[in-house]
């Protein structure tokens, strides 16, 4: 949902069939369906605790649960589900945004439902996981709205009659379902509410009779620039938990067919097969985009089992980790156009930061690899914290690790006038209010996949604090996980269980542990602490990682610090401008400008000596060159989470 997007069965019942131009070589072709390793636990039976809560419940408070109130106009007035749903009549919406009038704007009429829709999503699982009475009563006056707007025939959407499966151009068709029904499926988790899941159902149902596989074209457009219509390939989300709830395969094999016409089309995005598998081709396109399609074509790879895709997924993972900044986020400001990661010049969207971890969360409970587990940690303890304000209610749309300025153009330029994103806002209604509602769902996200199941295992895959109540195996367990991680690198177990029970433990090992401490005997096993016993009524049991302070290669020039999963970064003092202030909790726009403008540089030697201090254990401080007075000093470096202005890297001082 961008304005820089410009530039640039039949039911489930019925088998699916997919008719490939080459029967033999076509990447699209089953083959054998691969089973996913690991399970996600159900969203209701994951508590957060400790700072995760804390941060949860100051969402709440602020745009998460508010921004209906901030922004009513696009999330109240307008009906888009229900009785404003477009038809040819409608030619402008107020979609918030500004920009230049024109005809374009047509194209963007779907916006609305990505902003309501998101923010519902994030909104639910919020007050779910925090147990927040007050909005669990709002949210169940919304889904029983929502549902009222559903067709006899099964639609829920965005479009009338006259319009609605029945697109050769722009269209958010896909996406507007895809957006509402991931929220809906929340809700079923949480309630098991038969109406919710009847509902679901029937509308997933009429996508697969509208679009039938191997006979429709939904990704057919006349122009190769078509955001909403490319954004509803995510719609696989929806059918892969489709999957999950039912066992039924054909959920799955309806993501291979999406996945296949979506990259037979003319259409200007880097997931698609061909391109993925030219490594001449780099990432051009718009970075949020870009990365949700990882999961997608790691949806189709699984539910065929064909070799093709595992190599274009491959491919694709290699071309993302070349822009992939320290902080774990991707370039994208919008755009990537073919830039590789640098600190300081390639910006990231906080939409890119959201739909790239829930990509490697997708590849986590698929492939079991530990490696994905890393890399969510590293995106939102960093990336995302790192974005999203320190003490107000606000985040930055866009930002970069080394951040020099926010005040709305990128480290202070100012060429473009309506360049706004680069500042912190509650909802940055002049770009479009697509970050915020992503920002409230990040959290939920991360928290309700710390636990996940195997047939014979429970495991703790995202490391914070938390509680787990679950039934497994006809026995309730609870376990709680009691630490501040990531910014302690010790937890307490608790592990409670009804009867005597004996099952394996697993836990995560960080790759950044250099050892592991353990007050219970364990094996070490494809990257996960196994703990084997019988547990009985409570055990205890604490898992410590060591590690030391780690300075890192940002490029052949730079260089950056870690401490376990945290980048660390210099704070730059600033100050700060309040631009706008809302009526709504407080919440306020912000700009800040630095005190002093000094970059400080890398001497290189042997010993990069990074002294901690001892009554806080997040706070360091290591010696840098100052160019603007040519010596030495001492500097402090905290997590970057923790700051608003930052210098995260370090390019090497020539002497000359």
């Amino acid at each position: 949902m961008k304005l820089i997007a410009l530039q640039c069965v039949m039911v489930l019942s019925v088998l699916f069939v997919y008719d490939a131009r080459a029967q033999h070589k076509s990447p699209f072709e089953k083959t054998n369906r691969i089973p996913e390793a690991l399970s996600p636990i159900n969203l209701s039976q994951v508590m957060p605790k400790g700072w995760l809560k804390t941060q949860l419940e100051e969402n709440l408070r602020g745009f998460t649960g508010h921004l209906d109130s901030l922004v009513p106009e696009l999330i109240i007035q307008d009906d888009i589900y229900g009785r404003d749903r477009l038809t040819r009549q409608v030619k402008s919406k107020d979609l918030g945004a500004v920009s230049e009038a024109g005809d374009w704007q047509v194209q963007f009429l779907w916006w609305n439902c990505e902003t309501q829709s998101n923010w519902w999503d994030g909104y639910i699982r919020s007050a779910i996981l925090a147990r927040d009475t007050m909005h669990l009563i709002r949210i169940k006056g919304y889904i029983q709205s929502i549902l009222a707007t559903q067709d006899t025939d099964g639609y829920l959407g965005i479009y009338d009659k006259d319009l609605r499966y029945k697109f050769d151009t722009e269209n958010g068709e896909l996406w507007a379902k895809a957006t509402l029904l991931r929220g809906l499926l929340a809700w079923y988790e949480y309630t098991g509410d038969a109406i919710v899941w009847n509902a679901v159902k029937r509308a997933v149902d009429n996508v697969i009779v509208n679009y039938p596989p191997g006979q429709s074209h939904p990704f057919h457009v006349n122009k190769p620039d078509a955001g909403g219509l490319t954004h509803g390939l995510v719609f696989t989300d929806v059918l892969e938990s489709m999957y999950r709830l039912t066992g039924n395969h054909a959920y799955l094999d309806y993501c291979l067919f999406l996945y296949g016409d979506f990259s037979q089309q003319a259409l200007n995005e880097d997931g698609q097969y061909d391109k993925l598998i030219n490594p001449g081709v780099p990432l051009i396109g718009h970075g949020v985009h870009t990365y949700e399609q990882l999961r997608p074509l790691a949806a189709a790879y699984y539910a065929s089992g064909n070799v093709q895709l595992k190599t274009a997924m491959d491919k694709f993972l290699q071309k993302i980790e070349s822009t992939t900044n320290p902080s774990g986020a991707p370039a994208g400001d919008e755009f990537i156009g073919g830039r590789k990661a640098d600190a300081t010049t390639t910006g990231y969207e906080y939409c890119s930061v959201h739909e790239l971890m829930d990509s490697y969360i997708s590849l986590l409970v698929k492939t079991g690899n530990v490696s994905y587990g890393d890399k969510v940690e590293r995106l939102f303890f960093n990336a995302a914290q790192g974005a999203r304000h320190p003490s107000e209610s606000a985040i930055c749309y866009l930002k970069t690790d080394n951040s020099y300025y926010l005040t709305g153009g990128k480290n202070g330029d100012t060429s473009d006038r309506n360049q706004t994103r680069y500042r912190y806002s509650p909802v940055h209604k002049e770009a479009a209010v697509c970050c915020v509602p992503n920002a409230g769902r990040i959290g939920p996200y991360y928290i309700q996949h710390m636990w996940m199941q195997e047939d014979s295992a429970l495991v703790a895959e995202l490391l914070g604090p938390c509680e787990l109540n679950t039934k497994w195996r006809g026995n309730t367990i609870s376990i709680k996980e009691i630490t501040e991680y990531p910014f302690e690198h010790k937890i307490r177990f608790e592990v409670s269980t009804e009867e005597r029970m004996k099952f394996p433990l697993k836990i995560r090992k960080p790759a950044w542990a250099m050892d592991v401490k353990s007050s219970l005997p364990y094996i070490l096993k494809d990257g996960y602490i196994v703990v084997d016993r019988t547990w009985n009524k409570t055990t205890k049991l604490t898992i410590e990682f060591m590690t030391e302070p780690i300075m890192r290669q940002a490029g052949q020039e730079e260089i950056y610090f870690t401490y376990g999963p945290l980048v660390l970064a210099h704070p730059i003092d600033a100050v700060e401008t309040i631009t706008r202030q809302y009526a709504v909790n407080t919440c306020k726009e912000m700009q800040y400008t630095p005190v002093s403008k000094t970059i400080y540089q890398y001497i290189p030697q042997p010993d990069q000596h990074i002294k901690k201090l001892r009554d806080n254990p997040m706070t360091f401080f290591t010696t840098m060159f100052n160019p603007d007075s040519w010596t030495s000093e001492s500097i402090e470096l905290v997590p970057m989470g923790q700051t608003i202005l930052r210098q995260v890297t370090f390019q090497k001082h020539s002497r000359e």
